[in-house]
């Protein structure tokens, strides 16, 4: 055999175990990518994502020190859809419409809490317990319009709130729904102040949402007396059909003060919770939000007949909701919340 003979037989040995060695590359190659896949695109809650949130200046932060932007839904006044406060709902909401955070409208007169107050707790506790199991961030909401005419039940209930749930970093306390005209400083910070010490006797350190006067409006006259508690948001509240560029300049103002912004309720409709949703209104509310990194729930997780219900008249609360039970409102929502897509369908 001559050295061309053996040169040849080598190349092709050689030749052969390449293509051997770049099959089994390849294979494990293929493998090894689909694990990395999986362990660089985790799918976190967005508790898992944020932690403990936490007031700093003007924004909320999480617990890695990054601005928080949480976006959900608001359920309605729990004495007149309280069907809906179930974990069927919130697992829809959580899955369905990607929700960071719901919030729990506990109606506080008019048949509510303090005249059955076990039935409304009840509600309360499954909305908390559907939205843990979740991983979702939950607002415990006193929804009332009159709460500093009875500074004692507000106290005696968050209470018993921040004693049962204070050690989970789900749970958001809104104190006063939207107090009316309400002085700040005369009226609204002594309740706050007693409110929040109940409070920080049981959880020294869940952010509390602070309402402002006229509706949750006038978060401009926080920096006037702001509270000493140093994890407290204000809260904002806005109809896009009705409120409009001078409600942001109050809100701009604010921020421009130093007052940390929470919108728990907003509608793309009127204030009055009917009529047709403004889109171009609504597109310019979002926008604000987004410059300013507001965290933010919508008004309403309901079926009633008005504009701002999400669900159509008649759907039901133990079944998983489709598309076709959704109103206007509603799809619009949802695709804002899953797309970030502020425009008219």
């Amino acid at each position: 055999m001559n050295f061309r003979t053996i040169g040849i037989l080598c190349l092709c040995m050689m030749l052969v175990f390449a293509c051997s060695t770049t099959e089994d590359t390849s294979e494990d190659d293929a493998k090894t990518e689909t694990v990395i896949e999986e362990t660089e695109h985790p799918t976190l809650s967005p508790i898992e994502q944020h932690g403990n949130l936490q007031v700093k200046g003007h924004q909320l932060l999480n617990e890695h020190g990054e601005v928080a932007q949480l976006r959900g839904m608001s359920f309605f006044w729990s004495q007149w859809q309280g069907q809906f406060y179930n974990k069927t709902i919130v697992d829809y909401l959580a899955d369905d419409w990607q929700c960071d955070i719901i919030r729990a409208a506990m109606g506080v007169n008019h048949g509510g809490y303090i005249e059955n107050p076990e039935v409304e707790l009840q509600k309360v506790d499954q909305l908390i317990q559907a939205a843990v199991d979740n991983g979702l961030y939950v607002i415990i909401d006193y929804h009332a319009h009159t709460a500093s005419e009875d500074v004692e039940s507000a106290v005696d209930f968050f209470s018993q709130m921040a004693k049962k749930y204070g050690h989970l970093p789900n749970v958001i306390y809104e104190i006063y729904n939207e107090p009316l005209e309400d002085s700040w400083a005369d009226v609204l910070v002594p309740y706050a102040q007693s409110v929040i010490a109940a409070i920080r006797q049981h959880d020294p350190d869940n952010l509390v949402l602070c309402g402002t006067r006229t509706w949750s409006q006038r978060v401009d006259e926080v920096a006037q007396k702001p509270l000493e508690d140093n994890n407290v948001a204000y809260v904002l509240h806005f109809y896009a059909g009705t409120h409009k560029q001078d409600l942001r300049d109050i809100g701009d103002r604010a921020i421009a003060a130093g007052t940390c912004i929470f919108v728990s309720e907003f509608g793309v409709i009127n204030a009055d919770g009917d009529g047709d949703i403004n889109y171009a209104s609504t597109k310019e509310w979002m926008q604000w939000l987004d410059k300013h990194q507001l965290s933010w729930c919508n008004w309403a997780v309901s079926e009633k007949e008005e504009g701002a219900s999400i669900f159509l008249p008649g759907t039901t609360s133990n079944q998983t909701p489709t598309a076709g039970s959704l109103t206007e409102s509603g799809l619009y929502l949802r695709n804002i919340l899953r797309n970030r897509n502020y425009d008219q369908p």
